[in-house]
């Protein structure tokens, strides 16, 4: 499935809308660290594992389980 698939900035933040960041930036939903920038937590997430943290694996998994369920919901909609 898409287990290998690329994290995308897409995918941070439809993940980082409903983490209310209490300053300027992105947060790592994984870890919760705040990046200043779009390139510094998708630079993050690739280099995770480098870091001790899982972050990659955690976004990987959402974003199939988030493919998953566009699929189901497509799947379910009634067809005209």
């Amino acid at each position: 499935a898409s287990g290998g698939a690329s994290i995308t900035v897409r995918d941070i933040l439809a993940a980082s809308q409903w983490q209310p960041v209490p300053q300027r930036g992105y947060q790592c939903v994984s870890c919760c660290r705040v990046f200043p920038t779009l390139w510094s937590i998708k630079t993050h997430i690739q280099h995770s594992s480098q870091e001790g943290y899982s972050c990659k694996v955690y976004y990987r998994r959402l974003k199939a389980l988030w493919e998953k369920e566009c699929k189901e919901q497509e799947a379910a909609a009634p067809r005209v």
